[in-house]
């Protein structure tokens, strides 16, 4: 699949859509730390989820000493993300287990690919298992369908961002992923951005009542400002000085192509850079439509929220034991 291509206008340096500010900003310092201890809690989590008080089928089959080793394998084309989680889930069910990594997150799988091995305890591995698994499976879903977004526009300069539209609690998991199909991430919570939306709006009175209090308040001298935009006649009332981006939510095309025309004069009269941003309703039948309308990223949550998993397995080599762990 061939991605489309548009002569883009001149565009400043360190801009949001291009090097993701408003989501990379948490890797920094102590959010970077926050996240690694949020993503230690969710595997936590998740194998006290599925083992209980332990697994009765390997008890009762007196077995679990034997040594084995398992492979990770694709069962059908897309790209990798995952492992991170999926080696931890394997170290906290027994630290013993040994990771062999073959493919890095982001690798472009085909049917029969070994992602990694894991050597140990047998009866560790088929315990740790369908947990790794389906880690691996959900966000190797996400990092195919990002990177199905991030082809078709890949010869536009427009970038691919994800939303907050994800799996409650797995978002540094989720957001991740999306790095790994070549998207970007929007903000990752919300002390990452200032984005005045719908009931913002409403709210405050108005575009005009809302940026008047957002552009006077301290955060707006150190994070993005971002105003979403629903309908033209609002357009202009978000051009000022201050304005990171405008989000032009559930426009069709040709809206934003009339929207964005605006905006880059706007810029090019005032030496502003304000980004253009378009969201909602946004599909693989339809990126390549808004790639072209002169916007500067495409916000999607179908990123996360309806990826389907990836078809992934775990199978004993041969005369070690039997696949287990459904």
């Amino acid at each position: 699949m061939k991605g489309v291509r548009r002569k883009r206008p001149s565009k400043p340096t360190g801009t949001i859509c291009r090097r993701g500010r408003a989501g990379e900003s948490r890797t920094q310092g102590a959010k970077s730390a926050a996240r690694n201890s949020t993503a230690e809690a969710i595997v936590r989590l998740a194998i006290e989820e599925d083992l209980g008080r332990g697994d009765a089928t390997v008890a009762a089959l007196g077995l679990g000493s034997r040594m084995a080793t398992g492979a990770i394998v694709a069962k059908q084309e897309g790209v990798l993300s995952g492992t991170r989680a999926a080696r931890a889930v394997f170290a906290r069910v027994d630290p013993a287990l040994r990771w062999e990594p073959l493919l890095e997150d982001g690798a472009k799988l085909t049917p029969g690919a070994v992602i990694a091995r894991v050597h140990g305890r047998w009866g560790s591995i088929v315990s740790g298992e369908r947990t790794a698994l389906n880690f691996l499976q959900r966000l190797s879903g996400i990092a195919t369908k990002t990177a199905r977004f991030v082809e078709l526009v890949s010869d536009t300069g427009v970038a691919i961002l994800d939303t907050r539209k994800t799996t409650p609690g797995l978002r540094v998991f989720e957001k991740e992923a999306v790095r790994h199909g070549g998207g970007r991430n929007h903000r990752f919570a919300l002390d990452d951005a200032i984005l005045v939306k719908d009931n913002h709006l409403l709210a405050a009175g108005g575009v005009d009542r809302a940026l008047d209090r957002v552009l006077a308040a301290k955060e707006a001298q150190k994070l993005p400002v971002i105003v979403e935009i629903a309908a033209l006649r609002d357009l202009s009332r978000a051009l000022r000085p201050g304005v990171t981006r405008i989000l032009l939510d559930n426009m069709r095309p040709a809206q934003a192509r009339s929207a964005a025309r605006r905006i880059h004069a706007y810029n090019e009269a005032h030496g502003a850079s304000i980004e253009i941003e378009a969201s909602g309703g946004i599909t693989l039948a339809n990126a390549a439509a808004y790639a072209l309308t002169g916007v500067d990223c495409l916000s999607i949550g179908g990123l996360t929220h309806s990826a389907p998993a990836l078809d992934l397995s775990l199978d004993l080599l041969p005369g070690e034991g039997a696949s287990a762990g459904r």
